[in-house]
């Protein structure tokens, strides 16, 4: 598994992507904005948590009202991965008024989405007691899939895989269709005999046809915390085990004391509730 240490994100990675969703909400024109502020009036807006959170997406709400004032300042207070507490000052922006008013939907959406995916993983990583590696999944928005799984990394999670041809997961429908687990594995250790092959199993029975096959990562779907621990008694080390399916904040502290190395949570993207930010702005 490739770990992708937590890092600044190159803005050619998000660029684009805000320049279709400032062009998407803003169509011909922001009708409000334009008829009740003059051109050259210029503002100062303040970005607020108004909720315990992680923050993530920092640099992508300063892209946003770049677009549209070029010469804008941006002075952050947070960085990504900072906790924020309920009134705290992530950052302040200083520009034609204009150009505030019609980027704060923009650039708060990024930011509230972000934050709130870093802010989940963080939970879950707490309640893991580092015990266990929390894992994303690609249960991901299309075409938000680096911004999410950057807002793992700012959480402190662990990013599985970012594409399909980025690491070897063999799930139940390939082993249906190849004929099973054996045979899975063997194809895929002919075919690729460089990669890390990870392969499904929906039951204890399944572990050992894995093993036989030489599986370096067999993942368990949908098992009972003595199940999971079952499984790593019958592994005996000779394989790391990932958890997936079903894993709540609730049931994290028995999966992380079982042995196993890595869980993977789809809701850590798939789920996040939005953090609550706002964006306050008066004349300057």
């Amino acid at each position: 598994m490739k770990v992708i240490p937590f890092g600044a994100l190159d803005p050619g990675v998000y660029r684009e992507l805000v320049r279709r969703a400032v062009a998407e909400d803003l169509g011909w024109g922001d009708i409000t904005t334009n008829a009740t502020i003059d051109t050259h009036q210029r503002a100062r807006g303040t970005l607020v948590a108004k909720a315990p959170c992680v923050l993530a997406g920092i640099a992508i709400a300063e892209e946003t009202f770049r677009q549209l004032d070029p010469v804008v300042v941006f002075e952050g207070f947070k960085r990504d991965g900072d906790l924020c507490e309920p009134g705290d000052v992530v950052a302040e922006v200083t520009g034609f008024a204009s150009a505030l008013l019609t980027g704060e939907r923009t650039a708060l959406n990024f930011l509230q989405r972000l934050s709130g995916i870093a802010t989940l993983t963080r939970r879950f990583v707490d309640a893991s007691g580092g015990r266990i590696t929390i894992l994303d999944t690609r249960k991901t928005t299309p075409t938000l899939r680096e911004l999410e799984k950057y807002a793992v990394r700012a959480g402190g999670g662990v990013n599985h895989r970012h594409a399909l041809d980025d690491g070897v997961l063999i799930k139940d429908n390939h082993i249906r269709l190849a004929g099973g687990i054996k045979e899975a594995l063997a194809r895929m250790r002919e075919t690729k005999p460089e990669m890390s092959i990870e392969v499904e199993v929906q039951s204890l029975d399944e572990i050992a046809e894995a093993l036989s096959g030489e599986a370096d990562i067999i993942l368990l779907d949908n098992m009972t915390p003595d199940q999971v621990r079952e499984a790593v008694r019958r592994v005996g080390g000779r394989a790391k085990i990932e958890i997936s399916g079903g894993v709540t904040l609730d049931r994290m502290p028995a999966l992380a004391a079982s042995g196993a190395e890595y869980v993977s949570i789809g809701a850590l993207t798939h789920s996040a509730p939005a953090v609550d930010l706002s964006f306050e702005i008066e004349p300057v």
